[in-house]
């Protein structure tokens, strides 16, 4: 059973709002002709939050993180050939966005704080669930597809990253 009540999003607005006041504190400038550039990443996880959103839609299946059991489907398609986990991703990329915007490198700390946060509080129980609720069929594809990003090749893969 899922044990986490926190949904991500506000795990990526609380990153988020410490990497804004960080900026009070803690400044290693980013050169603003750079630092422009934030929107970038931020749309590109946008864009791949919806991608995921419609493929879970299509499927017909909960999006709904904090109960996973209720998964009618394991979807392995679109953005899920890449990446076991597209819209926490998604929300990384947007994290590592604001960051640039941000102009200070030092908010960079930031997005590996929510991937850790995420992966421990959220990603690991949820795989479990999905382990009992798919058995064989989610093995191999966890075997297949790294959890955050890439296809699983060669002797320094991991199931983890």
């Amino acid at each position: 059973m899922l044990k986490t009540r926190i949904p991500p999003p506000l795990y990526m607005l609380a990153a988020g709002y410490a990497m804004d006041k960080t900026d009070h504190y803690l400044v290693l400038p980013i050169d603003p002709a750079i630092a422009q550039w934030g929107w970038l990443p931020a749309l590109l996880g946008g864009v791949l939050l919806v991608w995921a959103g419609v493929t879970f839609w299509r499927a017909h299946t909960t999006i709904n993180p904090l109960v996973p059991s209720k998964a009618s489907h394991l979807v392995t398609h679109g953005p899920f050939r890449w990446t076991r986990n597209p819209m926490y991703l998604a929300l990384a990329l947007m994290l590592a966005g604001w960051a640039l915007w941000l102009g200070n490198a030092v908010s960079f700390l930031g997005v590996p704080v929510f991937v850790l946060v995420v992966t421990v509080l959220q990603i690991v129980p949820e795989e479990r669930v999905l382990q009992e609720h798919f058995g064989e069929e989610y093995m191999r594809y966890r075997d297949r597809v790294n959890r955050w990003f890439g296809p699983l090749r060669g002797r320094w893969s991991t199931r983890g990253f």
